[in-house]
């Protein structure tokens, strides 16, 4: 396992990059940010599938949260009032919408500022769609 918290994000996706370069830079969280393309996927304990399916968080003792709530832990390390905004996306009813916007985003990155058509995901993979199982 990591000695610290890994985020890990599609690298081929440009709305992906831009978006986790623009939160790095301004929240400064605690962790390796790394693009799948170029994980230990299976170090991290994670399948390309579920890598291509939503950007995770891999804790140090290799928990694995995924979409709103990869997020969520993303501005926990951060601290301060971000920290404050990540505790609130873990609780419901904000967990569900945070799940429900992250899902919609997800499923149209391709259209939106600094998306391109690599960023658009496969038909298994579009609205609803949950990561498949191992």
């Amino acid at each position: 396992m990591p000695p610290r918290s890994v985020l890990v994000y599609d690298g081929d996706c440009a709305f992906c990059t831009t978006s986790v370069a623009f939160l790095v830079r301004r929240l400064r969280p605690n962790c390796t940010v790394t693009p799948w393309q170029f994980a230990d996927l299976d170090g991290l304990g994670v399948t390309r599938q579920r890598a291509q399916h939503e950007v995770l968080w891999v804790s140090p003792v290799g928990a694995v949260y995924g979409g709103a709530q990869a997020v969520a832990k993303l501005l926990l390390s951060a601290g301060g009032l971000w920290a404050w905004l990540g505790g609130s996306l873990t609780l419901p009813p904000l967990r569900w919408i945070a799940f429900g916007v992250y899902r919609l985003v997800a499923a149209n990155r391709d259209r939106l500022p600094g998306g391109s058509p690599a960023c658009a995901l496969p038909a298994d993979r579009g609205p609803g769609a949950r990561p498949p199982r191992d």
